[in-house]
This record gives C-alpha cells, sequence and structure tokens, in this order.
C-alpha cells in the first residue's frame, strides 16, 4: 500500500467550511464540494460548537488552493441562492392561479 498523506488545512479554511454548513449546506455537500472528507467536515462543524476547532502547524494550503477553495464556496452559496429563488418563484406561481 502507498503511504498516504495527512491532509492538514488553515483554521481559515476550517472556519469557512463550518459557515458553508452552518449557512443550509450539508456536510455531504459541502464535503463533495470541496473534496473534503464528510467525517472532517463534520469533525470540523462539533469542534467549532464546541469551542475546540484551532490550527494544526503544518504546511498551509498553497494560493491558488485557498483560491479556488473560495471560489468553490462562493459558487456554492449563489447556487443554493439561486435554489431557493427558483422554489420561491414556483410557490408563489402556483399560488396566484
Amino acid at each position: 500500500m502507498k503511504d498516504m498523506t495527512r491532509a492538514r488545512y488553515t483554521l481559515e479554511f476550517k472556519r469557512e467550511v463550518v459557515r458553508l454548513v452552518e449557512g443550509g449546506g450539508t456536510v455531504l455537500g459541502v464535503a463533495r464540494m470541496l473534496g473534503v472528507s464528510s467525517q472532517s467536515v463534520d469533525n470540523w462543524v462539533k469542534a467549532e460548537a464546541g469551542g475546540r476547532l484551532r490550527e494544526v502547524k503544518c504546511k498551509s494550503l498553497s494560493a491558488e488552493q485557498a483560491v479556488i477553495a473560495r471560489q468553490k464556496a462562493e459558487l456554492s452559496r449563489t447556487r443554493m441562492e439561486r435554489d431557493i429563488l427558483k422554489k420561491a418563484t414556483a410557490y408563489f406561481a402556483k399560488g396566484s392561479l
């Protein structure tokens, strides 16, 4: 079996992931979108709730990876807002008939 390196994430990245989950995203959905383990996302959410979310001393993500993660998060929020507006439009259009 190959030696697998353990992924390390910055505190800023973890807090952004937690914010996405708290903003209405599911743990599994956010994990898939960002390419992170759903168990890690769940652990981060629980740690943030308990005030234990902290940075691990390690090599951080590159600048390009951080930009990509932020853009993915923004795209996710935009898609979620779009879906909410679609549902609201359908609901109100149905009610006016």
